[in-house]
């Protein structure tokens, strides 16, 4: 039987018609491209000497290519980097390796030899990542730069008086002396105070010298760097539209630039898009007003029972009620405010690029990590809820345990993780657990070969962890790993041997290949673990802006030294590299597994199954006379190189070391190609 159509009905469909054609000619006649573009954007532009510039940066004779100018007219001297309407920097190096540039700036080094204090209007403008808008603002590109520290511009009070006679305001802070202001800062501390003296300026980020012994933290111009990293964060929105063929992102506009070859099909798609919405509104629009009309009737004869049982609070459902979310319990934002006695400074643990941790006690006695993530938005959201179902699916004693979270739709995003007390690797390596000297070599050897299993265990669960690096590494009181941060990662498809996906990670670590092919494998894992082998055997950091230019990332440093047999350069001294022959056995054992990871195509590095046995063969190595003699015959299997020829890495530099193969086939270990970090 026919549902006839009320006739009150037919005006409102014709409505919804005429509104549908409506849209369509606004999107149709929409502009999708700034038709000022008078150039077609070339693939690749080129920066002179320097280089083929990618985006965000373009030159200034495209400059509505990119999102970022460079001024590339001067061949013989560093290209300059327009980062804001105010300022350009000197780069020095490669204008193409990844999302961070090494800065050494002339003018600025000037100004430090000079003490003058004029260095702290140049920065004014730059932010922290934790401060940058999300990735769906309409600000195309955003810069920052590290390290960096907090200073605050302040006027002056009665002559030189100082802002914080009572330290109301900068507990800790030091105070230069300016001719006209004061500047206050606090080296090494990233709290930033709740508030600041009226006549200050807002705080004002700077670029320092790594931490290190012997710095004099009194000199404000001594923890100055001229040479520092400079960081871009491009908006996924610009990322989006370079993606489908767009150019640039116009800052502040959001518009998206696509080049003349791709009008035609732009406007098509457009076309044939708006004809498919303008009937389907109509379809919709019928069957809804048709439904809705079938229910008058009977919802009338429910309003009364509607209206008591709205004013009734106990039928409102709490978002936050729920007991569970994707398996992991749920706390309440309040009880975790009293856990960590307010998100007390004195409780943080750390600081990083997602969110701020601190430690906390819950009503039942147990002591949690818990993670306060800085936004509250959609990208934050995502990561959150991403991390909560790897966490709550995943079981093994490598991976830190989720105890739970807040509803999504909390106040604020919070993850309880349980608490591990004996920091991170990083903290051991070259933080302010080092000096403590706790990570013997058999420690180290026990943190790679638990980190690989960790790992491992995420590639079989199809899971790629997506920022293996030391900071995420926790140590018990055991110095048992605990692998952690899990709001990057992305699970594998079924059948799948990649995810298509924007790169995302933390500089010095991620896959090159990686960086250029958009694809996501396991091997980006492997990757970056081989960063974090180097790191176990040398105590470097990833990144050190005060090495050689061509050394600033570990990778490289590593590379060029294992191919040199530099190991005196590369093998921290201290683990007893050069007095005892065991140590000296692994070690360089370990380095050549690392050059294998850092190998700059995926397919010629091992598996993190492949690694996990490794690390157990060379630490399992037995250093008596009849094994020695038994292993003369023996040969330890080589990284490939492009041209398949099987390299013995550690005799062609150790020929008398036990435990390799006594067949040299080259002076010099040869890399699959060249090794650039992202």
């Amino acid at each position: 039987m026919a549902i006839p159509i009320p006739i009150p009905l037919i005006p409102s469909v014709f409505s919804l018609f005429l509104l549908s054609c409506v849209l369509f000619e606004i999107i149709a006649g929409q502009p999708t491209i700034n038709e000022t573009t008078d150039k077609t954007c070339p693939n690749n532009i080129s920066c002179g000497s320097h280089g083929i510039l990618k985006f965000p940066l373009t030159n200034f004779t495209y400059p509505g290519c990119g999102l970022c100018s460079v001024d590339c007219s001067d061949g013989n001297h560093r290209p300059r980097i327009q980062v804001l309407p105010t300022l350009s920097l000197e780069s020095e190096g490669d204008l193409n390796k990844g999302d961070f540039i090494a800065i050494n700036d002339s003018n600025l080094t000037s100004l430090v030899t000079n003490q003058d204090c004029g260095f702290v209007d140049r920065f004014i403008g730059f932010r922290r990542p934790s401060e940058l808008p999300s990735s769906n603002s309409r600000s195309g590109l955003i810069f920052s730069f590290f390290p960096n520290m907090t200073v605050f511009k302040c006027s002056k009070i009665n002559g030189s008086q100082r802002v914080d006679r009572d330290n109301e305001y900068f507990v800790n802070y030091t105070f230069h002396d300016c001719e006209n202001y004061l500047i206050y800062y606090n080296y090494g501390v990233s709290k930033v105070p709740d508030k600041w003296h009226p006549t200050c300026s807002s705080p004002i980020y700077v670029p320092v010298v790594s931490p290190s012994k012997g710095t004099n933290m009194s000199d404000l111009f001594s923890l100055l760097a001229s040479r520092f990293t400079l960081e871009f964060h491009v908006s996924e929105r610009c990322t989006n539209c370079f993606n489908s063929g767009g150019r640039n992102c116009l800052n502040g506009q959001g518009q998206c630039i696509i080049s003349n070859d791709s009008k035609k099909g732009r406007n098509n798609r457009i076309i044939i898009i708006g004809t498919v919405l303008s009937g389907s509104f109509v379809m919709v629009g019928i069957v809804i007003l048709i439904f809705c009309q079938r229910k008058r009737l009977k919802l009338s004869s429910y309003l009364p029972f509607l209206r008591n049982s709205s004013s009734n609070p106990s039928s409102k459902r709490d978002l936050e009620g729920a007991t569970e979310y994707f398996g992991a319990s749920v706390f309440t934002y309040e009880e975790l405010v009293e856990a960590t006695k307010s998100f007390d400074p004195s409780k943080e643990l750390g600081d990083g690029g997602f969110g701020t941790v601190y430690h906390g006690k819950l009503s039942d006695g147990r002591e949690v990590a818990v993670k306060r993530l800085y936004e509250h938005n959609y990208k934050r959201v995502m990561q959150f809820m991403n991390e909560v179902q790897i966490l709550t699916r995943l079981r093994h004693r490598n991976l830190v345990t989720l105890y739970g979270c807040t509803s999504r739709h909390s106040r604020e995003l919070l993850l309880v993780y349980e608490y591990i007390c004996n920091g991170t690797v990083a903290d051991h390596l070259n933080g302010h657990l080092a000096e403590k000297h706790l990570l013997t070599w058999p420690v180290r050897m026990n943190i790679a070969i638990e980190t690989a299993a960790a790992l491992a265990y995420l590639h079989h669960s199809d899971i790629i962890h997506r920022d293996v690096k030391t900071t995420n590494i926790l140590l018990d009181t055991n110095f048992s790993v605990k692998v952690a941060d899990f709001g990057l990662s992305k699970s594998l498809p079924e059948n799948a041997t990649h995810v298509s996906t924007a790169p995302q990670g933390t500089p010095g670590y991620v896959d090159p290949e990686y960086y250029q092919c958009y694809q996501l494998t396991e091997k980006s894992d492997v990757y970056s673990f081989g960063v974090v082998l180097v790191e176990l055997i040398s105590s470097m950091p990833a990144v050190d802006i005060g090495r050689h230019r061509h050394e600033i990332n570990l990778s490289n440093l590593a590379i060029n030294k294992i191919q040199n047999c530099a190991f005196d350069d590369l093998i921290d001294s201290s683990l007893g590299y050069k007095c005892d022959v065991s140590v000296k056995r692994m070690t360089t054992s370990v380095a050549e597994l690392a050059f294998r990871c850092l190998q700059n195509e995926k397919d010629f590095r091992p598996t993190m199954d492949e690694i996990v046995e490794s690390l157990k063969e060379i630490r399992d190595y037995i250093d008596d006379d009849k094994t020695k003699q038994g292993l003369e015959e023996m040969k330890m299997p080589p990284p490939p190189s492009p041209e398949g020829d099987h390299i013995n890495l550690i005799k062609s530099c150790y020929p008398g070391l036990p435990g390799m193969s006594p067949n040299t086939v080259t002076a010099k270990w040869v890399s699959g190609s060249s090794i650039n970090s992202s």
